[in-house]
């Protein structure tokens, strides 16, 4: 399934993604954390499919249980005693349950930034931010477009530097370490002659000047206003509920969080909707599609 939410106007993209992950870092309301991971988890295999699904289970999944598993050897604090440990101290039920919300907080804010970067490239990063901050701008789409890359060059550095007997794993500890050193070097060379040559390309191209005229490759269309409208208003609906304490959630001594009432199903609901936007404008435009080419 083709992912469509990428050809909205960057400024659909870029609020949606702000509001997801900053709600994901500060509401641990277990319900809200339920939203917002399978949310992530379906979009990012939507985005990149079975690599995406891989990555998720074979990364992320044992970084929530080592997470889980570490914190109640820390934090014994909570009611619930289930046993001692041997140097005494308590393992706590509250414990283990926040070790398990921490660790999910953790790599639903992952799982969207690796969303987040399928998205936002940098040319979308530049239009957002290019005329109201073009140096910081640049840096960050930079930093963005090079880490990637440097991680490809990296290799084909090792790779070429392997087929003449200068790889890191063959000979002793000394010759390891001097063809480690060898490839860094080369690698390091390679990023600053880079670097001068994207400074000076851009400084040719007028960037920065304040007359500097910028080319627009994205139109802001209705269904950008109707997206863009809908994700702010959910955003600011989720905040008013924040502010009535309907997202509250204590973990000790004991757990308890704000249930299902009325209110809080519409938060609940409007959450999800949220989270699920991408999801569901791909469901829809796929449906459409398939009922024009029907109509063939």
């Amino acid at each position: 399934m083709a992912d469509h939410f990428s050809r909205y106007h960057p400024v659909v993209n870029f609020a949606y993604f702000i509001l997801v992950i900053g709600f994901s870092m500060f509401f641990l309301h277990p319900v809200y954390m339920i939203i917002s991971i399978s949310g992530a988890f379906i979009y990012s295999i939507i985005l990149k499919g079975e690599k995406g699904f891989r990555f998720n289970i074979m990364f992320m999944l044992p970084m929530l249980i080592i997470v889980a598993c570490i914190n109640p050897l820390f934090n014994h604090e909570g009611a619930t005693i289930l046993f001692y440990l041997k140097n005494g101290n308590p393992f706590t039920l509250e414990s283990v349950i926040y070790g398990v919300v921490s660790s999910t907080m953790l790599i639903t804010v992952i799982m969207w930034f690796s969303c987040y970067n399928c998205i936002m490239t940098s040319d979308k990063f530049i239009y957002l931010f290019g005329r109201i901050i073009p140096s910081l701008s640049l840096i960050l789409s930079m930093v963005f477009r090079f880490v990637p890359l440097y991680k490809k060059k990296i290799v084909t550095i090792s790779n070429a530097q392997k087929c003449i007997g200068n790889d890191v794993t063959d000979g002793n500890v000394i010759r390891r370490a001097k063809n480690g050193i060898k490839i860094l070097s080369i690698m390091i060379t390679w990023a600053l002659e880079s670097g001068i040559e994207t400074a000076d390309s851009m400084k040719a191209r007028g960037y920065g000047l304040n007359k500097r005229t910028a080319y627009s490759n994205y139109d802001f269309m209705t269904r950008d206003i109707i997206a863009v409208t809908i994700i702010i208003s959910l955003g600011l609906f989720i905040i008013v509920c924040s502010i009535l304490d309907i997202t509250d959630v204590r973990y000790f001594p004991t757990i308890r969080f704000a249930g299902f009432s009325t209110i809080n199903i519409f938060s609940y609901i409007g959450y999800f909707i949220l989270c699920y936007t991408p999801v569901f404008i791909t469901i829809w435009e796929e449906l459409k599609w398939k009922y024009l080419i029907s109509r063939i």
